[in-house]
């Protein structure tokens, strides 16, 4: 009834001029202003979006397969930036998806916590998924296993000797007498903890230690920067309840040639290794 009332109205305004009738001319016109904006909408659609750029970057990375006998080699492959993510862990994956398969690289949490993508890349030891690529510039990016490790395969080392000497320093606390109360924490104060602080973010990555000439001639007998920071993070916690670290022969101490901060973390590893030289 509602619509009946309002089409009456209509035909009552048009018949005293009030409204223009809808004639012929009015629907065909409207009829052709819809055809137009349906073709405007169409050739909206139909424009393609306006392509990238291309970033090409070269990166020459270590390839060496254990089942072939023939030496190892750098190898070049051809990335477009525009389609990967600035770090090298992201073009290292386009890499292994989209052009060889059969290259070979640890990765875990692509955060900086794992530690597992530990390469070296232009000469300096860190993480894959923390090194952006330098895009600037037409020179290529080198990618190479860490330095003085037994190669497993491509960027993949052995690190059996590397855990082995972690091992060694029993990185756990450990009481010299029972607790008086079972299942009871042991408390540690802000000062205590404080003392930690440079030590406890180390991710075992091994940056530092194959960085370090000395652990290059002596890996054998020298326990690394890295075994040897988490030895006076140990050594250095103090805590009610008679914890204990364990005592790193003074042998085992020797001097570190590398300077200043180490690793991607950037810890003063050769600060907490002199404190632990002379308490030794």
């Amino acid at each position: 009834m509602a619509a009946t009332r309002v089409l009456l109205r209509r035909a009552g305004a048009a018949a005293v001029g009030i409204l223009p009738e809808r004639t012929t001319a009015n629907v065909v016109s409207g009829a052709s202003a819809s055809q137009l904006m349906q073709c405007q909408g169409h050739s909206s659609q139909a424009e393609p979006a306006s392509a990238k750029p291309k970033k090409m970057k070269t990166l020459s990375i270590y390839r060496w397969n254990p089942d072939n006998p023939a030496k190892p080699e750098m190898q070049n492959y051809e990335v477009d930036l525009s389609e990967c993510g600035p770090m090298v862990l992201d073009a290292l994956i386009k890499i292994k998806n989209e052009m060889d398969s059969s290259l070979t690289f640890r990765r875990s949490c692509r955060e900086g916590i794992c530690g597992s993508c530990a390469m070296n890349i232009d000469g300096d030891n860190g993480l894959a998924c923390l090194t952006k690529i330098h895009s600037e510039g037409g020179a290529s990016t080198t990618i190479t296993p860490l330095p003085h490790m037994f190669v497993i395969k491509d960027l993949v080392v052995d690190m059996t000797n590397f855990y082995a000497q972690y091992k060694s320093v029993e990185p756990w606390l450990k009481r010299k007498d029972p607790p008086s109360e079972t299942g009871k924490e042991i408390l540690q104060s802000k000062k205590d903890r404080a003392k930690l602080d440079g030590m406890y973010e180390c991710i075992l990555c091994a940056c530092c230690s194959t960085s370090c000439p000395s652990y290059w001639w002596n890996p054998e007998t020298y326990l690394g920067p890295a075994a040897l920071l988490h030895a006076n993070s140990i050594k250095a916690i103090h805590v009610v309840g008679g914890i204990r670290g364990h005592v790193v022969p003074h042998g085992t101490v020797v001097r570190a040639y590398s300077q200043g901060s180490m690793g991607p973390r950037r810890l003063q590893v050769l600060a907490h290794i002199r404190i632990l030289r002379d308490t030794a």
